[in-house]
C-alpha cells in the first residue's frame, strides 16, 4: 500500500470550481507530502478540464464517475439543478470508487465541494471523513448555513424581502442581490439548495477559498465554536499558479506591453457569462464614451435569461459581429477586443493593467486582489450579485455602475463612461485602488509559510495526518 497520506476530490463541473482545488491539493503535496484523486463527472468532460488535470504535478491523479442519466429532467432545468441531481445520482458509484481507492492507498479524506452535500454521505459510508471544500466567501458559506431557518422563517421570496438580509458578521444584502436559484421558491433549483444547506452542517469541517482581511468581522464570527455546525477552515486565496495556459493567439500582452502603467481597464465576464445584445451594445458605447484604454474579451451575446455555462467557454459567433457600427475603427488607438478567451492572470499581473471590469465570479475577485486591481462590479448569476455588495461595501475594493432605472436590467453608456473614468482617474477609483494593494498584501501575508489562511491548512493535514493507517 502507498504509505503517503491520500485525499479523494470531487468537484462538480465547472474550471471555477475546479482550479481552486487542484491548487489546495497542490499546497498539500508541497507542505504535507499528499498525493490526492480528482474525481470528475462525465457530464462535465471537456478538452480543457482533462489538459488542466494532466498538467498537475505527479502526485495529483484522476478519474471519471460513469455517466447519469438525467433526461427526465425539464429542458428548462436550472444548471445548478442538474449538478445537484448529477452528484445525488453519482453516490452509489462514488461509494464504490472510494472502497477500491482504500484498497492501495491512505485514504485519510474525502473533499467535496459546494453543490457535493449529497456525496458527503459516500465518505461516511466507506468510514473516509467527509469535508467541504467551498470555492466561494465566507458571505455565501453564511447564507447557506442559515438557509434552512431562513426557508422555515420567511414566507415571501426572498427577492420581495423589506430589508437587507443582515447574517452574523456580514454585509447586509438586499433580497433581490442574493443567489440566484435563491429568487424562486417554485423552482427545483431552490429546493436542492436548500437540501445542500442541510447536508453542509454532516461535514466534518468546511475548508473556504477567502482570507481574514477580506471579510474581517465575519471571519471572527466563524472561529467561533458553534454547537452543530462543522469547523470553517479559511485557506485561501487559492488561485491559479500552475498548470498550462493556452498560447497567446490573441496578442493582448504584447499590446499591453505598448501601454501606459496602469492606463487599461480590463474586461472580462468569466468562462460562463455572457450579456444581452443590447447591454453589448451599451457597454461598447459606455466603454468608448470614457475615454480610457480598455482590453475587452468579448463573447457573443445571448439575450436568454442569465444563468451559469459550465462548459462552453467559447463565442458561438465571430462577437465582433454584434458591436455597434464603426466601433472597432474609432476605438482602435484605445482599446482591444478580443474574442471568447484571454489569459487573465497574465493581464491582471501586466502592469499596464489599472482595473477589471469583471462579473465578480469569486476566482475573478481573489486573482484581482491577489494582483492588486481594483475592480468596477457587474454581476451577472449565481452568487456574484451578492458578492458585488460585499466587494463595494464591504471590502471596498470595487465601484459598481448602476442600472438604468426602468430599464429593465440594463447599464447605460452614460453609467458605463462614468463608472468607468471613476475607477481609472477619480477620487473614488484611488481609494479603491488603494484598498486593492492593501488586500493584495494581506492575501500574499495569509499564504505566507506562517500565515493565517496556511497554519488553517496545517490543523486540517495535521488532523487528517492522524489517521493514518
Amino acid at each position: 500500500m502507498d504509505q503517503a497520506p491520500h485525499i479523494v476530490i470531487l468537484p462538480t463541473p465547472g474550471m471555477g470550481h475546479l482550479i481552486p482545488l487542484a491548487e489546495l491539493a497542490t499546497r498539500l503535496a508541497h507542505r504535507h507530502g499528499f498525493t490526492a484523486t480528482f474525481v470528475t463527472y462525465a457530464e462535465s468532460a471537456s478538452t480543457a478540464q482533462s489538459a488542466y488535470l494532466a498538467s498537475l504535478p505527479p502526485s495529483v491523479a484522476s478519474l471519471s464517475l460513469p455517466p447519469v442519466d438525467l433526461s427526465d429532467l425539464p429542458p428548462a432545468a436550472r444548471a445548478e439543478t442538474r449538478i445537484c441531481v448529477a452528484a445525488a445520482r453519482s453516490v452509489a458509484a462514488l461509494v464504490q470508487l472510494l472502497r477500491e481507492l482504500k484498497e492501495g492507498r491512505n485514504v485519510v479524506a474525502f473533499v467535496a465541494d459546494l453543490f457535493g452535500g449529497d456525496s458527503l454521505a459516500a465518505g461516511r459510508e466507506v468510514g473516509v471523513p467527509a469535508y467541504m471544500f467551498f470555492p466561494s466567501n465566507l458571505l455565501m458559506l453564511s447564507l447557506m448555513l442559515h438557509l434552512p431557518a431562513l426557508d422555515a422563517a420567511i414566507s415571501c421570496e426572498l427577492r420581495d424581502l423589506p430589508e437587507p438580509l443582515k447574517l452574523p458578521g456580514c454585509v447586509p444584502v438586499p433580497g433581490s442581490e442574493l443567489l440566484s436559484p435563491l429568487q424562486d421558491r417554485k423552482d427545483d433549483a431552490y429546493a436542492w439548495m436548500v437540501n445542500l444547506a442541510r447536508k453542509y452542517r454532516e461535514a466534518e469541517g468546511i475548508l473556504v477559498n477567502t482570507f481574514d482581511e477580506i471579510e474581517p468581522e465575519a471571519a471572527e464570527v466563524f472561529k467561533k465554536v458553534q454547537v452543530g455546525r462543522p469547523a470553517v477552515y479559511p485557506v485561501g486565496p487559492l488561485i491559479q499558479t500552475g498548470g498550462t495556459s493556452p498560447a497567446d493567439g490573441s496578442g493582448c500582452l504584447s499590446w499591453l506591453d505598448k501601454q501606459p502603467r496602469g492606463s487599461v481597464i480590463f474586461v472580462s465576464f468569466g468562462s460562463g457569462g455572457t450579456l444581452s445584445t443590447e447591454q453589448t451594445t451599451e457597454l461598447a458605447l459606455g466603454l468608448e464614451r470614457s475615454g480610457q484604454r480598455f482590453l475587452w474579451v468579448v463573447r457573443s451575446p445571448s439575450d436568454a435569461k442569465a444563468d451559469a455555462n459550465y462548459f462552453d467557454a467559447r463565442s458561438a459567433a465571430d462577437p465582433s459581429e454584434f458591436l455597434p457600427e464603426g466601433f472597432l475603427g474609432r476605438t482602435r488607438d484605445a482599446g482591444l477586443v478580443v474574442s471568447s478567451w484571454a489569459p487573465q492572470m497574465e493581464i491582471l499581473r501586466h502592469e499596464a493593467t489599472g482595473g477589471f471590469l469583471t462579473h465578480c465570479g469569486w476566482n475573478s475577485t481573489l486573482e484581482s486582489v491577489a494582483c492588486g486591481v481594483p475592480m468596477v462590479a457587474w454581476p451577472l448569476y449565481a452568487e456574484q450579485k451578492q458578492n458585488a455588495v460585499m466587494l463595494v461595501e464591504g471590502a471596498r475594493v470595487a465601484l459598481r455602475a448602476a442600472e438604468a432605472g426602468g430599464g429593465g436590467g440594463v447599464v447605460r453608456k452614460d453609467a458605463v463612461a462614468r463608472t468607468v473614468r471613476e475607477l481609472m482617474e477619480g477620487e473614488e477609483g484611488k481609494a479603491v485602488r488603494y484598498k486593492a494593494k492593501e488586500l493584495q498584501l494581506a492575501g500574499a501575508r495569509a499564504l505566507a509559510e506562517d500565515g493565517k489562511s496556511s497554519m488553517a491548512l496545517d490543523q486540517v493535514a495535521i488532523k487528517w495526518k492522524g489517521l493514518l493507517v
